[in-house]
């Protein structure tokens, strides 16, 4: 079975008149940006086995992420979270709500998510690396080595220790 996607207007739409938007992102991703009215509920609760209780089955639910690939990959898992509801995906996920210059609500005290500061630390040190390779000596070469050599283990094995180590922070510690 395929669940049909909806465009960030006609999600708007349903919305208004009583579907439940539910954005499947972490809780900092979710606190640093989301749309007005939708609900966090990660994707990593709903792998864990728990279940959305008190949706209304009369309207659909829509489900969301970043750019659509998250409910795109997991659709199976999240009509089974929805229970009876009828299941939408939010096409683009929250990328293409702003593209449509629909509204959000946005808190940048909150962190960037770790993804991304994994992607700007490996980068930042892979430039590091040639560059002090070319200026001060060619075994700084081994830096950008070791960081393609962990992307490349954290991509095989979905354990990323940037990641792991970056989320200890103080910066990412979620303050309420």
């Amino acid at each position: 079975m395929t669940v049909r996607t909806v465009s960030p207007s006609e999600a708007q739409e349903l919305m208004r008149i009583g579907s439940t938007l539910i954005d499947i992102r972490e809780p900092a991703e979710f606190l640093r940006e989301h749309v007005p009215g939708a609900i966090s509920f990660p994707l990593s609760d709903i792998l864990s086995g728990k279940k959305l209780k008190d949706l209304p089955v009369s309207h659909p639910v829509i489900f969301h992420c970043l750019a659509g690939s998250r409910t795109a990959q997991n659709e199976d898992v999240l009509i089974g979270a929805a229970g009876p509801a009828t299941v939408l995906l939010l096409s683009g996920g929250i990328n293409a709500w702003k593209s449509a210059s629909l509204p959000t609500i946005e808190d940048k005290k909150y962190p960037l998510p770790i993804m991304r500061q994994v992607q700007m630390v490996a980068g930042i040190l892979t430039i590091a690396g040639v560059v002090m390779g070319y200026a001060v000596d060619q075994w700084f070469f081994l830096l950008s080595g070791f960081i393609g050599a962990g992307l490349f283990f954290a991509g095989v094995s979905g354990w990323c220790g940037m990641a792991v180590l970056l989320s200890k922070m103080p910066w990412n510690k979620i303050k309420n």
